[in-house]
Protein backbone atom coordinates (compact mmCIF):
# COMPACT_ATOMS: atom_id res chain seq x y z
CA UNK A 1 0.00 0.00 0.00
CA UNK A 2 1.09 3.21 -0.79
CA UNK A 3 2.05 5.74 2.08
CA UNK A 4 2.11 9.59 3.06
CA UNK A 5 5.21 11.19 4.38
CA UNK A 6 5.26 12.15 8.08
CA UNK A 7 4.30 15.71 9.50
CA UNK A 8 1.41 16.31 6.56
CA UNK A 9 -0.63 19.04 6.25
CA UNK A 10 -4.58 18.48 5.86
CA UNK A 11 -6.54 22.03 5.61
CA UNK A 12 -10.25 21.73 6.74
CA UNK A 13 -12.68 24.34 5.60
CA UNK A 14 -15.17 24.96 8.69
CA UNK A 15 -14.91 21.69 9.79
CA UNK A 16 -16.50 20.51 13.30
CA UNK A 17 -14.22 20.19 15.84
CA UNK A 18 -15.41 16.25 16.85
CA UNK A 19 -14.07 15.91 12.68
CA UNK A 20 -11.00 17.67 13.05
CA UNK A 21 -9.65 15.63 16.08
CA UNK A 22 -10.69 12.52 14.72
CA UNK A 23 -8.94 12.93 11.86
CA UNK A 24 -5.55 14.10 13.82
CA UNK A 25 -6.24 10.95 15.76
CA UNK A 26 -6.58 8.69 12.67
CA UNK A 27 -3.57 10.19 11.11
CA UNK A 28 -0.67 10.20 13.84
CA UNK A 29 1.71 13.10 13.47
CA UNK A 30 -0.59 15.00 10.88
CA UNK A 31 -1.08 18.71 11.17
CA UNK A 32 -4.26 19.86 10.50
CA UNK A 33 -5.19 23.63 10.00
CA UNK A 34 -8.76 24.41 10.59
CA UNK A 35 -9.98 27.35 9.09
CA UNK A 36 -13.17 29.00 10.48
CA UNK A 37 -16.19 28.91 7.98
CA UNK A 38 -16.08 32.85 8.42
CA UNK A 39 -12.56 33.38 7.10
CA UNK A 40 -11.74 30.49 4.72
CA UNK A 41 -8.27 30.74 2.96
CA UNK A 42 -7.71 32.45 -0.15
CA UNK A 43 -5.17 33.15 -2.97
CA UNK A 44 -2.47 34.23 -0.58
CA UNK A 45 -2.66 31.11 1.34
CA UNK A 46 -3.36 29.13 -1.13
CA UNK A 47 0.31 29.87 -2.69
CA UNK A 48 2.01 30.01 0.61
CA UNK A 49 0.57 26.53 1.80
CA UNK A 50 0.02 23.34 -0.06
CA UNK A 51 -1.62 20.76 2.03
CA UNK A 52 -2.01 17.09 1.55
CA UNK A 53 -5.81 16.65 1.57
CA UNK A 54 -8.66 19.36 2.27
CA UNK A 55 -11.85 18.19 4.06
CA UNK A 56 -14.66 20.06 2.95
CA UNK A 57 -18.13 20.26 5.20
CA UNK A 58 -20.89 19.96 2.23
CA UNK A 59 -22.57 22.82 4.31
CA UNK A 60 -19.13 25.18 3.35
CA UNK A 61 -18.99 23.75 -0.26
CA UNK A 62 -22.71 25.17 -1.35
CA UNK A 63 -21.99 28.59 0.50
CA UNK A 64 -19.14 28.91 -1.70
CA UNK A 65 -19.57 31.16 -5.10
CA UNK A 66 -18.25 29.72 -8.14
CA UNK A 67 -15.03 30.92 -8.12
CA UNK A 68 -14.25 30.27 -4.99
CA UNK A 69 -15.25 26.39 -5.93
CA UNK A 70 -13.43 26.88 -8.96
CA UNK A 71 -10.11 28.09 -6.87
CA UNK A 72 -10.18 25.08 -5.14
CA UNK A 73 -11.38 22.37 -7.94
CA UNK A 74 -8.46 23.41 -9.87
CA UNK A 75 -5.64 23.61 -7.33
CA UNK A 76 -3.25 21.06 -7.48
CA UNK A 77 -1.76 18.23 -5.76
CA UNK A 78 -4.13 19.23 -3.16
CA UNK A 79 -6.96 16.32 -3.01
CA UNK A 80 -10.25 16.89 -2.02
CA UNK A 81 -12.74 15.62 0.05
CA UNK A 82 -16.08 16.17 0.64
CA UNK A 83 -17.89 15.72 4.36
CA UNK A 84 -21.60 14.98 4.54
CA UNK A 85 -23.72 15.35 7.80
CA UNK A 86 -25.49 12.37 9.06
CA UNK A 87 -28.14 12.09 6.47
CA UNK A 88 -26.92 14.46 3.83
CA UNK A 89 -27.09 13.60 0.25
CA UNK A 90 -24.62 14.07 -2.72
CA UNK A 91 -24.34 12.84 -5.81
CA UNK A 92 -20.96 10.56 -5.68
CA UNK A 93 -20.38 10.25 -9.09
CA UNK A 94 -20.47 14.21 -9.96
CA UNK A 95 -18.17 15.14 -7.25
CA UNK A 96 -15.99 12.02 -8.00
CA UNK A 97 -16.13 13.83 -11.93
CA UNK A 98 -14.97 17.38 -10.19
CA UNK A 99 -11.93 16.07 -8.93
CA UNK A 100 -12.88 14.99 -5.13
CA UNK A 101 -10.88 11.66 -4.23
CA UNK A 102 -14.30 11.00 -1.89
CA UNK A 103 -17.39 11.65 -0.18
CA UNK A 104 -17.22 10.47 3.24
CA UNK A 105 -20.40 10.52 5.95
CA UNK A 106 -20.29 12.10 9.35
CA UNK A 107 -19.39 10.50 11.65
CA UNK A 108 -16.06 10.02 10.55
CA UNK A 109 -14.80 6.94 11.26
CA UNK A 110 -10.67 5.67 12.01
CA UNK A 111 -11.44 3.04 9.39
CA UNK A 112 -13.11 5.78 7.02
CA UNK A 113 -10.37 8.31 7.72
CA UNK A 114 -7.43 5.26 7.23
CA UNK A 115 -9.22 4.31 3.91
CA UNK A 116 -9.28 8.06 2.35
CA UNK A 117 -5.37 8.33 3.39
CA UNK A 118 -4.81 4.97 2.08
CA UNK A 119 -6.40 6.03 -1.87
CA UNK A 120 -4.83 9.53 -1.47
CA UNK A 121 -1.19 7.63 -1.01
CA UNK A 122 -2.12 5.92 -4.16
CA UNK A 123 -3.24 9.00 -5.96
CA UNK A 124 -0.04 11.23 -4.58
CA UNK A 125 2.18 7.98 -6.15
CA UNK A 126 0.66 8.09 -9.49
CA UNK A 127 0.93 12.05 -9.29
CA UNK A 128 4.19 12.02 -8.62
CA UNK A 129 5.33 9.47 -11.33
CA UNK A 130 3.31 11.47 -13.96
CA UNK A 131 5.31 14.64 -12.72
CA UNK A 132 8.37 13.00 -12.92
CA UNK A 133 7.61 11.74 -16.50
CA UNK A 134 6.61 15.00 -17.13
CA UNK A 135 9.65 16.60 -15.92
CA UNK A 136 11.43 14.16 -17.97
CA UNK A 137 9.22 15.00 -21.05
CA UNK A 138 10.46 18.71 -20.53
CA UNK A 139 13.68 18.53 -20.65
CA UNK A 140 13.54 16.15 -23.64
CA UNK A 141 11.77 18.58 -25.16
CA UNK A 142 14.41 21.66 -24.07
CA UNK A 143 16.63 19.74 -25.71
CA UNK A 144 15.55 19.05 -28.87
CA UNK A 145 13.73 22.45 -29.12
CA UNK A 146 16.76 23.80 -31.71
CA UNK A 147 15.68 21.37 -34.25
CA UNK A 148 12.90 21.70 -37.12
CA UNK A 149 9.64 21.36 -37.98
CA UNK A 150 10.02 17.60 -36.66
CA UNK A 151 10.49 18.92 -33.24
CA UNK A 152 7.36 20.74 -32.79
CA UNK A 153 5.99 17.56 -34.03
CA UNK A 154 7.53 15.51 -31.17
CA UNK A 155 6.78 17.93 -28.73
CA UNK A 156 2.72 17.67 -29.67
CA UNK A 157 2.83 14.00 -29.92
CA UNK A 158 4.76 13.62 -26.20
CA UNK A 159 2.16 15.96 -24.73
CA UNK A 160 -0.73 14.36 -26.30
CA UNK A 161 0.10 10.64 -25.50
CA UNK A 162 0.77 11.57 -22.05
CA UNK A 163 -2.54 13.01 -21.82
CA UNK A 164 -4.26 9.50 -20.99
CA UNK A 165 -3.65 6.33 -18.63
CA UNK A 166 -5.86 4.41 -21.01
CA UNK A 167 -3.41 1.98 -23.38
CA UNK A 168 -6.16 1.75 -26.00
CA UNK A 169 -6.81 5.46 -26.71
CA UNK A 170 -2.73 6.09 -26.34
CA UNK A 171 -2.39 3.99 -29.37
CA UNK A 172 -5.18 5.59 -31.28
CA UNK A 173 -3.77 8.96 -30.33
CA UNK A 174 -0.06 8.20 -31.70
CA UNK A 175 -1.65 6.96 -35.26
CA UNK A 176 -3.64 10.11 -35.61
CA UNK A 177 -0.04 12.01 -34.53
CA UNK A 178 2.05 9.78 -36.58
CA UNK A 179 -0.13 10.40 -39.24
CA UNK A 180 1.49 13.84 -39.74
CA UNK A 181 5.03 12.11 -40.02
CA UNK A 182 4.24 9.77 -42.26
CA UNK A 183 0.72 8.16 -44.33
CA UNK A 184 0.18 6.11 -41.27
CA UNK A 185 -3.29 4.37 -41.92
CA UNK A 186 -4.06 2.12 -38.73
CA UNK A 187 -1.53 1.54 -35.49
CA UNK A 188 -2.43 -1.82 -33.76
CA UNK A 189 -0.24 -3.47 -30.65
CA UNK A 190 0.93 -6.28 -28.80
CA UNK A 191 2.09 -6.29 -25.24
CA UNK A 192 2.65 -9.00 -22.91
CA UNK A 193 3.71 -9.72 -19.27
CA UNK A 194 6.19 -12.62 -18.44
CA UNK A 195 4.81 -15.38 -16.41
CA UNK A 196 7.36 -17.64 -16.24
CA UNK A 197 10.87 -18.58 -17.46
CA UNK A 198 9.87 -19.21 -21.24
CA UNK A 199 6.48 -18.06 -20.96
CA UNK A 200 4.29 -15.20 -21.28
CA UNK A 201 0.61 -14.10 -21.23
CA UNK A 202 -0.33 -11.10 -24.26
CA UNK A 203 -2.74 -8.39 -24.86
CA UNK A 204 -3.19 -7.48 -28.62
CA UNK A 205 -5.34 -3.91 -29.25
CA UNK A 206 -6.45 -4.62 -32.88
CA UNK A 207 -8.59 -2.32 -35.67
CA UNK A 208 -11.45 -3.53 -35.93
CA UNK A 209 -12.11 -5.17 -39.12
CA UNK A 210 -15.10 -7.45 -40.77
CA UNK A 211 -13.02 -9.69 -42.61
CA UNK A 212 -12.20 -12.65 -40.43
CA UNK A 213 -9.22 -13.67 -42.32
CA UNK A 214 -7.38 -9.91 -42.15
CA UNK A 215 -7.85 -10.12 -38.26
CA UNK A 216 -6.50 -13.43 -38.53
CA UNK A 217 -3.51 -12.24 -40.24
CA UNK A 218 -2.77 -9.85 -37.55
CA UNK A 219 -2.99 -11.53 -34.85
CA UNK A 220 -0.45 -14.35 -35.84
CA UNK A 221 2.13 -11.31 -36.87
CA UNK A 222 1.54 -9.62 -33.91
CA UNK A 223 1.83 -12.70 -31.97
CA UNK A 224 5.40 -13.71 -33.82
CA UNK A 225 6.60 -10.51 -33.37
CA UNK A 226 5.89 -10.64 -29.60
CA UNK A 227 7.65 -13.99 -29.81
CA UNK A 228 10.62 -13.09 -31.30
CA UNK A 229 11.06 -9.98 -29.35
CA UNK A 230 10.25 -11.71 -26.50
CA UNK A 231 12.31 -14.73 -26.74
CA UNK A 232 8.86 -16.66 -25.11
CA UNK A 233 6.54 -18.58 -25.45
CA UNK A 234 3.20 -16.68 -25.47
CA UNK A 235 0.38 -19.39 -23.29
CA UNK A 236 -2.49 -17.04 -23.96
CA UNK A 237 -3.95 -13.85 -25.68
CA UNK A 238 -6.14 -10.88 -24.70
CA UNK A 239 -8.39 -9.63 -27.84
CA UNK A 240 -8.94 -5.93 -27.24
CA UNK A 241 -10.79 -3.77 -30.30
CA UNK A 242 -9.58 0.18 -30.49
CA UNK A 243 -12.89 0.92 -31.16
CA UNK A 244 -11.86 4.40 -31.31
CA UNK A 245 -12.37 6.63 -34.88
CA UNK A 246 -8.74 7.61 -34.24
CA UNK A 247 -7.35 4.11 -34.30
CA UNK A 248 -7.94 3.94 -38.52
CA UNK A 249 -8.12 6.07 -40.86
CA UNK A 250 -11.71 6.49 -42.67
CA UNK A 251 -11.94 4.19 -45.30
CA UNK A 252 -8.62 2.44 -44.99
CA UNK A 253 -7.18 -0.76 -46.11
CA UNK A 254 -6.48 -3.03 -43.45
CA UNK A 255 -4.63 -5.41 -45.07
CA UNK A 256 -0.93 -6.38 -43.54
CA UNK A 257 1.54 -5.90 -46.73
CA UNK A 258 5.36 -5.91 -47.52
CA UNK A 259 6.54 -2.33 -47.63
CA UNK A 260 3.42 -0.37 -45.96
CA UNK A 261 4.16 -2.33 -42.18
CA UNK A 262 6.25 -1.06 -40.00
CA UNK A 263 7.08 -3.37 -36.37
CA UNK A 264 8.31 -1.10 -33.74
CA UNK A 265 9.47 -2.50 -30.23
CA UNK A 266 8.31 -0.59 -27.31
CA UNK A 267 10.52 -0.78 -24.38
CA UNK A 268 10.49 0.53 -20.86
CA UNK A 269 13.51 0.29 -18.52
CA UNK A 270 15.43 -1.45 -21.40
CA UNK A 271 13.50 -4.43 -21.43
CA UNK A 272 10.93 -5.15 -24.49
CA UNK A 273 7.45 -5.01 -23.19
CA UNK A 274 5.09 -4.66 -26.57
CA UNK A 275 5.37 -3.61 -30.55
CA UNK A 276 3.36 -1.09 -32.21
CA UNK A 277 2.40 -2.16 -35.41
CA UNK A 278 1.74 0.54 -37.85
CA UNK A 279 0.20 0.42 -41.53
CA UNK A 280 0.73 3.10 -44.18
CA UNK A 281 -1.31 3.60 -46.87
CA UNK A 282 1.64 3.36 -49.31
CA UNK A 283 5.26 2.00 -49.75
CA UNK A 284 7.19 4.49 -47.31
CA UNK A 285 10.70 5.16 -46.93
CA UNK A 286 11.73 7.10 -44.17
CA UNK A 287 14.68 9.47 -44.03
CA UNK A 288 17.68 9.41 -41.57
CA UNK A 289 15.81 12.60 -39.92
CA UNK A 290 12.41 10.84 -40.22
CA UNK A 291 13.77 7.41 -38.39
CA UNK A 292 15.51 9.88 -35.53
CA UNK A 293 12.12 11.41 -34.88
CA UNK A 294 10.45 8.70 -35.11
CA UNK A 295 12.55 6.44 -33.10
CA UNK A 296 12.24 9.15 -29.96
CA UNK A 297 8.70 9.44 -30.56
CA UNK A 298 8.19 5.73 -30.26
CA UNK A 299 10.81 5.66 -27.16
CA UNK A 300 8.52 8.24 -25.29
CA UNK A 301 5.10 6.20 -26.30
CA UNK A 302 6.66 3.53 -24.69
CA UNK A 303 7.12 5.43 -21.51
CA UNK A 304 3.53 6.56 -21.92
CA UNK A 305 1.98 2.78 -22.68
CA UNK A 306 4.23 1.04 -19.42
CA UNK A 307 2.98 3.47 -17.18
CA UNK A 308 -0.60 3.07 -18.98
CA UNK A 309 0.08 -0.61 -18.21
CA UNK A 310 1.38 -0.24 -14.78
CA UNK A 311 -1.56 2.04 -13.29
CA UNK A 312 -4.22 -0.93 -15.26
CA UNK A 313 -2.38 -3.34 -12.86
CA UNK A 314 -2.30 -1.47 -9.74
CA UNK A 315 -6.18 -0.39 -10.14
CA UNK A 316 -7.08 -4.27 -11.12
CA UNK A 317 -4.98 -5.40 -8.09
CA UNK A 318 -6.93 -3.09 -5.51
CA UNK A 319 -10.47 -3.55 -6.73
CA UNK A 320 -9.67 -7.23 -7.30
CA UNK A 321 -9.67 -10.15 -4.83
CA UNK A 322 -5.94 -12.20 -5.46
CA UNK A 323 -7.78 -15.61 -4.97
CA UNK A 324 -10.57 -15.63 -6.94
CA UNK A 325 -9.68 -12.79 -9.64
CA UNK A 326 -13.12 -11.10 -9.21
CA UNK A 327 -13.78 -7.85 -7.07
CA UNK A 328 -13.26 -8.25 -3.69
CA UNK A 329 -15.52 -6.45 -1.02
CA UNK A 330 -14.21 -2.49 -0.68
CA UNK A 331 -14.94 -2.34 -4.54
CA UNK A 332 -18.59 -3.69 -4.00
CA UNK A 333 -19.46 -1.58 -1.31
CA UNK A 334 -18.27 1.31 -3.95
CA UNK A 335 -19.95 -0.30 -6.49
CA UNK A 336 -23.79 -0.99 -4.81
CA UNK A 337 -23.60 2.96 -3.55
CA UNK A 338 -22.90 3.88 -7.40
CA UNK A 339 -25.59 1.42 -8.93
CA UNK A 340 -28.13 1.43 -6.56
CA UNK A 341 -28.17 5.66 -7.18
CA UNK A 342 -27.97 5.07 -10.75
CA UNK A 343 -30.86 2.69 -10.33
CA UNK A 344 -33.13 5.39 -7.90
CA UNK A 345 -32.08 8.23 -10.79
CA UNK A 346 -33.63 6.47 -13.88
CA UNK A 347 -36.45 4.46 -12.21
CA UNK A 348 -34.76 1.05 -12.79
CA UNK A 349 -35.39 -2.25 -10.92
CA UNK A 350 -31.82 -3.74 -9.57
CA UNK A 351 -31.54 -6.81 -7.96
CA UNK A 352 -28.82 -8.13 -5.84
CA UNK A 353 -28.00 -11.62 -4.96
CA UNK A 354 -25.65 -13.00 -1.69
CA UNK A 355 -24.58 -16.67 -2.49
CA UNK A 356 -22.87 -18.68 0.53
CA UNK A 357 -21.06 -22.39 -0.20
CA UNK A 358 -22.95 -24.68 2.49
CA UNK A 359 -20.55 -26.62 4.71
CA UNK A 360 -17.55 -24.55 3.51
CA UNK A 361 -15.51 -24.99 6.35
CA UNK A 362 -15.60 -28.91 6.32
CA UNK A 363 -14.37 -28.78 2.93
CA UNK A 364 -11.22 -26.88 4.92
CA UNK A 365 -11.43 -28.96 7.61
CA UNK A 366 -11.42 -32.53 5.70
CA UNK A 367 -9.22 -31.89 2.52
CA UNK A 368 -7.37 -28.71 3.73
CA UNK A 369 -7.02 -25.07 3.02
CA UNK A 370 -5.46 -25.30 -0.47
CA UNK A 371 -8.76 -27.73 -1.66
CA UNK A 372 -11.08 -24.82 -0.03
CA UNK A 373 -8.52 -21.85 -2.35
CA UNK A 374 -9.40 -24.33 -5.26
CA UNK A 375 -13.23 -24.49 -4.86
CA UNK A 376 -13.45 -20.41 -4.29
CA UNK A 377 -11.22 -20.29 -7.32
CA UNK A 378 -13.69 -22.62 -9.66
CA UNK A 379 -16.59 -20.75 -7.88
CA UNK A 380 -15.39 -17.22 -8.93
CA UNK A 381 -14.85 -18.43 -12.85
CA UNK A 382 -18.45 -19.89 -12.80
CA UNK A 383 -19.14 -16.57 -11.83
CA UNK A 384 -17.64 -14.70 -14.86
CA UNK A 385 -18.71 -17.28 -17.27
CA UNK A 386 -22.44 -17.27 -16.20
CA UNK A 387 -23.21 -13.79 -15.52
CA UNK A 388 -24.14 -11.12 -18.00
CA UNK A 389 -21.57 -8.45 -19.02
CA UNK A 390 -23.38 -5.81 -17.22
CA UNK A 391 -23.69 -7.61 -14.02
CA UNK A 392 -21.24 -7.05 -11.22
CA UNK A 393 -20.12 -10.29 -8.75
CA UNK A 394 -17.74 -9.58 -6.02
CA UNK A 395 -15.90 -11.96 -3.28
CA UNK A 396 -18.01 -10.67 -0.06
CA UNK A 397 -15.63 -12.34 2.19
CA UNK A 398 -14.39 -15.98 3.18
CA UNK A 399 -16.87 -18.22 0.99
CA UNK A 400 -19.63 -15.67 0.23
CA UNK A 401 -19.96 -13.80 -3.14
CA UNK A 402 -22.47 -11.09 -3.86
CA UNK A 403 -23.48 -10.54 -7.68
CA UNK A 404 -25.18 -7.06 -8.32
CA UNK A 405 -27.89 -7.54 -11.27
CA UNK A 406 -28.78 -4.06 -12.72
CA UNK A 407 -31.77 -3.52 -15.01
CA UNK A 408 -33.07 -6.80 -13.45
CA UNK A 409 -36.91 -7.46 -11.26
CA UNK A 410 -37.02 -10.40 -8.87
CA UNK A 411 -37.93 -12.64 -11.22
CA UNK A 412 -35.36 -12.71 -13.11
CA UNK A 413 -33.00 -12.68 -10.49
CA UNK A 414 -34.60 -15.79 -9.01
CA UNK A 415 -34.12 -17.55 -12.61
CA UNK A 416 -30.43 -16.84 -12.41
CA UNK A 417 -30.05 -17.21 -8.91
CA UNK A 418 -31.52 -20.81 -9.32
CA UNK A 419 -29.25 -21.63 -12.29
CA UNK A 420 -25.82 -20.43 -10.21
CA UNK A 421 -27.04 -22.74 -8.19
CA UNK A 422 -27.66 -25.27 -10.07
CA UNK A 423 -24.53 -25.03 -11.42
CA UNK A 424 -22.39 -25.00 -8.55
CA UNK A 425 -24.19 -27.98 -7.28
CA UNK A 426 -23.28 -29.78 -10.68
CA UNK A 427 -19.25 -28.72 -10.33
CA UNK A 428 -17.04 -31.28 -9.54
CA UNK A 429 -13.62 -29.73 -8.11
CA UNK A 430 -10.12 -31.74 -8.29
CA UNK A 431 -7.66 -31.61 -5.88
CA UNK A 432 -4.84 -33.79 -5.84
CA UNK A 433 -6.59 -36.71 -7.03
CA UNK A 434 -9.28 -36.06 -5.15
CA UNK A 435 -12.81 -34.69 -6.62
CA UNK A 436 -15.02 -32.37 -4.30
CA UNK A 437 -18.71 -31.62 -4.60
CA UNK A 438 -20.20 -28.44 -2.93
CA UNK A 439 -24.02 -26.95 -2.79
CA UNK A 440 -24.79 -22.97 -2.49
CA UNK A 441 -27.41 -20.92 -0.57
CA UNK A 442 -28.48 -17.76 -1.94
CA UNK A 443 -30.51 -15.09 -1.00
CA UNK A 444 -32.41 -12.66 -3.27
CA UNK A 445 -33.32 -9.25 -3.32
CA UNK A 446 -34.79 -7.00 -5.47
CA UNK A 447 -35.54 -2.72 -5.68
CA UNK A 448 -38.10 -1.68 -7.91
CA UNK A 449 -38.54 2.24 -8.53
CA UNK A 450 -39.92 4.05 -5.08
CA UNK A 451 -38.53 0.85 -3.27
CA UNK A 452 -35.95 0.92 -0.50
CA UNK A 453 -34.07 4.15 -0.28
CA UNK A 454 -30.76 3.16 0.95
CA UNK A 455 -28.03 0.45 -0.31
CA UNK A 456 -28.17 -0.74 2.99
CA UNK A 457 -31.03 -2.34 2.78
CA UNK A 458 -30.87 -4.27 -0.62
CA UNK A 459 -27.74 -5.64 1.25
CA UNK A 460 -29.54 -6.77 4.50
CA UNK A 461 -32.70 -8.25 2.64
CA UNK A 462 -30.67 -10.25 0.33
CA UNK A 463 -28.29 -11.16 3.65
CA UNK A 464 -31.80 -12.46 5.64
CA UNK A 465 -33.24 -13.98 2.17
CA UNK A 466 -29.84 -16.43 2.52
CA UNK A 467 -29.85 -16.80 6.21
CA UNK A 468 -33.18 -17.99 5.23
CA UNK A 469 -32.42 -20.53 2.53
CA UNK A 470 -29.63 -21.92 5.54
CA UNK A 471 -32.24 -22.45 7.76
CA UNK A 472 -34.58 -24.41 5.79
CA UNK A 473 -32.01 -26.66 4.79
CA UNK A 474 -29.34 -24.54 2.42
CA UNK A 475 -28.36 -25.50 -1.50
CA UNK A 476 -31.52 -23.47 -2.30
CA UNK A 477 -32.72 -20.22 -3.41
CA UNK A 478 -34.96 -17.58 -1.51
CA UNK A 479 -36.46 -14.03 -1.97
CA UNK A 480 -36.38 -11.41 0.36
CA UNK A 481 -39.47 -12.42 2.69
CA UNK A 482 -40.09 -15.71 1.80
CA UNK A 483 -38.53 -18.78 0.62
CA UNK A 484 -40.37 -20.39 -1.85
CA UNK A 485 -43.87 -22.02 -2.49
CA UNK A 486 -43.09 -24.06 1.02
CA UNK A 487 -41.96 -21.54 2.60
CA UNK A 488 -45.53 -19.09 1.57
CA UNK A 489 -47.39 -22.21 3.10
CA UNK A 490 -45.75 -22.28 6.26
CA UNK A 491 -45.79 -18.50 7.29
CA UNK A 492 -49.80 -18.94 6.22
CA UNK A 493 -50.11 -21.65 8.77
CA UNK A 494 -48.46 -19.63 11.25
Amino acid sequence: MNTVEPNILFWGLGLAELDAVRIQTAVPGCTLRNWPESALPGETEMDEETPFLIWIPMRVWERLDAAGRAAILEWDPPQKVLVLDPGGEADLEAFIDMGFLTVLRRPLAEAKITDTMRKAGEVHSLYEDIMRMTREIALEREILSRKTDYLLFLNSFMARVSESLNPATIVATARKDLAGLMPVTAAQGIFWQEMGKDTMESEIFLAFHEDAAVQEQWIELLLGSARRLSGAKVESYQLTYLMDADAVAQGADLTPRDGRLMLLPLKAGGRSFGCLALLTGEDVRLTRQQRDVLNSAVSHLGLALKNALLYREVKLRADHDGLTRIYNRHYFDERIVEELSRAQRYGQDISLLILDLDHFKAVNDTHGHQAGDTVLKDVGQLLQDTLRSTDFAARYGGEEFCVILPHTGQAQALLLAERLRAKVQALRFCFEGRELAVTASIGVASLTPGGFSRNVDLVREADRALYLAKERGRNQVCLAGECGEDALRRDAAG
